[in-house]
């Protein structure tokens, strides 16, 4: 049998709100989730297993056009495995662009904050001066 998760359980291992994930299902990024006889959602361990991948796409910045791109293709089965592979492929080079881009930026800041801690140090031969700091009048 089949693990059955309510809503409110898939929101709490998942860390996404109840209304993301009616949203996911109503633009179709997830597949249609089980029912109860009260029409209360149930979500399979499938469904958990594509959430996290939803999500990790989402961590990496993927529009959701891209998502739903790929949840489609993934819905037609393995014919669309190399279009999917190409998708992602894509998708990852922009993301290493992206960390080329960031890195660039954080060696801009250390070359900044080196800058930085040159100027925070006192001259040779003087003792570092302590910063008086004014009192508020009470």
């Amino acid at each position: 049998m089949d693990l059955l998760l309510t809503i409110a359980q898939v929101a709490a291992r998942t860390g996404l709100s109840a209304d993301t994930l009616r949203y996911y299902e109503r633009i179709g990024l997830l597949a249609s989730v089980a029912r109860a006889a009260g029409g209360q959602r149930r979500y399979r361990a499938a469904d958990l297993d594509w959430l996290a991948f939803v999500q990790r796409l989402r961590a990496t910045g993927m529009p959701i056009r891209d998502m739903l791109h790929f949840a489609a293709l993934r819905s037609q089965g393995d014919a669309t495995a190399a279009a999917r592979r190409d998708l992602l492929q894509a998708h990852l080079a922009g993301v290493q662009a992206h960390i080329r881009d960031l890195q660039q930026a954080a060696r801009a800041l250390q070359t900044k904050i080196a800058h930085y801690d040159t100027l925070c140090q006192p001259p040779e031969g003087e003792p570092h001066a302590e910063r008086e700091h004014p009192r508020r009048a009470r």
